[in-house]
């Protein structure tokens, strides 16, 4: 990639020629914004450590020679390593709040965060005393809902150190050591005997397809957090047949499996899973309540 320095001068310009290249290249969007303009704007404002909401009058103000160099590094390797910009900047937002992230995590973009911001309702009427993140990686869905519940106690839950390694960055970032904890296991292994009023989990669940299909940008982010067998749900199936032993008697489970929704549904047509909305965008969420868990739990367990 040639940028020319002699005539990429200020934000607008380096904002304007991204957009540009991004269309040219025909870069994928899909890890914190859907289109070029959006990209190009948050990979250049953040190279610069210049919040989104600048005024358009700021993006005049030229770059020193020594932001420009950075900046073009980190063009070229969203266009020509197709990097995403998150990881560029190693920062990714997600219910309003600012998350450290790095190749040892995947990148937040779940439509749980619309549930989440909703407190849940009406499936959660009471505030819960004790959340689970299962498969947690950055820790985003477990801290928010820490944020949005005030009062609970919140466990992070991840079979990977290198992402509870990130999690506990944000932990710290976010000043919440004295409610939120990481718990390294494979599914619920680390947390025998513990109960919980909410389960929320973002697992890997893409199917082996899916997977091999998906644009480059993906294949940066860990094959540990985004591929789970050839149907996508080695994990979910595990996770229904145990639920049942770690949700209280009024809680819910609530789990992300994206396309894979039309595998769960064959494997399991006996059971109606509330498959949720948004508004914002997003599919493939169901939840259950802690008595379907239970009515149900000999079921899951049969088709492990």
């Amino acid at each position: 990639m040639t940028v020319s320095t002699s005539r990429l001068r200020t934000l607008r310009d380096h904002i304007r020629w991204a957009v540009s290249r991004f269309h040219a290249e025909e870069l994928f969007f899909g890890h914190g914004t859907d289109n070029a303009w959006d990209e190009a704007r948050q990979l250049v404002l953040g190279a610069v450590h210049l919040p989104w909401e600048i005024a358009d009058a700021y993006l005049d103000c030229r770059l020193e020679d020594d932001e420009r160099d950075y900046l073009h590094t980190l063009l070229k390797q969203r266009i020509e390593d197709r990097v995403p910009t998150a990881y560029l900047l190693g920062e990714a937002w997600f219910c309003g709040l600012p998350f450290i992230v790095d190749e040892r995590v995947l990148i937040p973009r779940s439509p749980i965060a619309e549930l989440i911001q909703q407190r849940f309702s009406p499936w959660l009427p009471e505030n819960p005393l004790r959340i689970l993140d299962l498969c947690t990686g950055s820790g985003c869905i477990g801290i928010a809902c820490a944020y949005e519940f005030d009062q609970a106690e919140v466990v992070l839950a991840d079979l990977s150190f290198e992402a509870l390694e990130v999690a506990n960055q944000n932990i710290e970032r976010h000043s919440l050591e004295e409610r939120v904890f990481t718990v390294q296991g494979d599914g619920f292994a680390g947390l025998p005997g513990q109960r919980f009023d909410l389960i929320v989990s973002n697992p890997p669940y893409v199917d082996a397809e899916d997977f091999a299909d998906m644009p480059a940008e993906y294949h940066h982010e860990p094959e540990l957090g985004l591929a789970c067998g050839d149907d996508g749900l080695d994990l979910v199936r595990r996770m229904l047949a145990e639920a049942a032993d770690h949700l209280t008697e009024q809680g819910v489970l609530v789990v992300e499996v994206g396309n894979s929704q039309v595998h769960v549904e064959a494997l399991y047509p006996e059971v109606d899973f509330t498959w949720l909305d948004f508004v914002n965008g997003g599919h493939g969420v169901f939840l259950l309540t802690a008595q379907q868990c239970r009515v149900h739990q000999g079921l899951f367990a049969s088709r492990l």
